[in-house]
């Protein structure tokens, strides 16, 4: 079988999880060669996603790391029968950074997403207005058509929202509301679409205030991806340099409390419409 030059966050997901199950099981790649009947190198292939296994080999490995996570299991043998029907946003590669396609892919497969944003609003939450403004921004300068290819891309991303197949709950620092990309008057139309969002059923919008007293995060903005199981959680964060995945169990279980701790200071959905009516006649006030 050839090997991936290139796997997807799915199957590179798939290998991580393999190479747990196996170091949980005190077994060496070696080890779990020998008892398989296969080449050490490729033990080291499947847990790095360069190749596919069958479902029948992972229910083996499974059986010989002593793994009875019969839930896990089935959710990873689901990764493996879907795991060559791409999704949509393999129309952009070739055109975008890994990192983009792989945000999409990771909300695409998500059984639920919760976001906490400090310095803008989230992308899935973004008008086309808003979007490009931020990409305009972006340092170096892109040229005008990778601004609006970026933008386009974020838009397109919101379906798994507003089709509300994705139960989707925002936290969204005062920050967020106030910081200004492109004027009061785009920035009054992105309060106005946050409103119109947090009416759909599937969304819950809630601010936390400033004069909150929150414990420092260890990132600006993440986002948290809810699996079929809770094994399979990922979080997803932003930084200078790219995009940060976490799916070790320590660390999804340190953002889940750092989430339930925010929920406990944020207003409530109604007191965040309010709150950001408020902020959107302030701002409509500066270009009336």
């Amino acid at each position: 079988m050839a090997l991936r030059s290139n796997p997807t966050l799915r199957q590179r997901r798939l290998g991580a999880e393999l190479r747990r199950m196996r170091e949980q099981a005190g077994l060496g790649g070696s080890q779990l060669a020998r008892a398989l009947g296969i080449n050490p190198a490729h033990v080291t292939q499947m847990e790095s996603g360069k190749t596919g296994i069958s479902v029948e080999r992972l229910r083996t490995i499974a059986a010989l790391c002593m793994c009875v996570n019969e839930p896990l299991i089935d959710a990873l043998a689901d990764i493996i029968s879907g795991r060559d029907k791409g999704g949509w946003w393999e129309e952009y590669r070739g055109r975008l950074s890994q990192d983009f396609l792989e945000v999409a892919e990771i909300e695409g497969h998500a059984r639920g997403l919760s976001v906490y944003t400090m310095a803008f609003i989230h992308g899935l939450l973004q008008t086309n207005a808003y979007a490009s403004a931020v990409f305009a921004r972006s340092y170096p300068p892109l040229p005008a058509h990778e601004v609006d290819l970026r933008a386009a891309f974020r838009l397109r991303r919101q379906h798994i929202i507003r089709s509300e197949a994705t139960p989707f709950a925002a936290y969204i620092h005062e920050a967020a509301l106030r910081m200004q990309f492109s004027g009061a008057r785009a920035q009054a139309e992105q309060l106005g679409a946050l409103l119109e969002a947090s009416e759909q059923p599937n969304i819950s919008i809630r601010v936390v205030l400033f004069d909150v007293d929150m414990i420092p995060l260890p990132n600006e903005n993440f986002t948290y991806v809810e699996g079929p199981v809770q094994e399979l959680d990922t979080v997803q964060a932003d930084s200078g340099v790219g995009n940060l995945l976490f799916d070790a169990p320590a660390h999804t279980a340190r953002f889940r409390s750092l989430l339930a701790r925010i929920g406990s200071s944020a207003l409530s959905e109604e007191e965040s419409r309010e709150f950001i009516r408020s902020i959107k006649k302030d701002m409509e006030s500066k270009y009336a």
